[in-house]
């Protein structure tokens, strides 16, 4: 089974691969380049759930051998206390598309502050946490939880509740 992550982030492509591999046995998982149409730092949960759309749909155009075609797009989302950070992660398969969101995490008000003035959430926390290229590693929940809750960790059960309807295939009519 050849899966596509619309992706270069090892973060992204190791949680692809241990998602599917919890489920399915001989997977190959690679990562590619593909634009997400959407800004550097999706702003909106409507916003962020269209980027992994785009990916996953320009990965399936420019990958045409797979069998999967997953993309994931992090964002932030504003609400009366500042702003939450999640991700969507988008899995097509050309017969059927599903998605799942991960759970939601407040971010901390210096980090949102630097998001207010245009930078990227990975930016910023490398910013207030003397890190570099956080985003590639543990990420905002990573530094946040001391590492107890990672980037690959949260983005992994998103993968797995993703993949529920292929993995019941007569539930979901595909």
């Amino acid at each position: 089974m050849k899966i596509i992550v619309a992706s270069k982030n090892p973060v992204k492509i190791n949680a692809v691969a241990e998602g599917f591999n919890s489920f399915f046995s001989e997977t190959e998982v690679q990562g590619a380049s593909v634009e997400s149409g959407v800004s550097d730092q999706p702003m909106s949960d409507k916003e962020t759930l269209e980027g992994a759309f785009n990916r996953a749909q320009n990965a399936r155009k420019n990958f045409k051998d797979a069998d999967f075609w997953v993309g994931i797009e992090g964002g932030v989302e504003r609400d009366s206390k500042g702003l939450t950070a999640f991700a969507w992660i988008v899995i097509d398969d050309s017969l059927y598309q599903s998605e799942a969101r991960t759970t939601t995490f407040r971010l901390p008000n210096e980090v949102t502050r630097l998001i207010d003035e245009g930078y990227e959430l990975g930016t910023a926390n490398d910013k207030i946490f003397s890190e570099h290229n956080s985003k590639q590693h543990s990420g905002a929940v990573g530094l946040l939880t001391g590492d107890t809750i990672t980037r690959t960790g949260l983005y992994r059960q998103a993968v797995q509740l993703a993949l529920i309807p292929f993995i019941n295939r007569k539930l979901y009519e595909i």
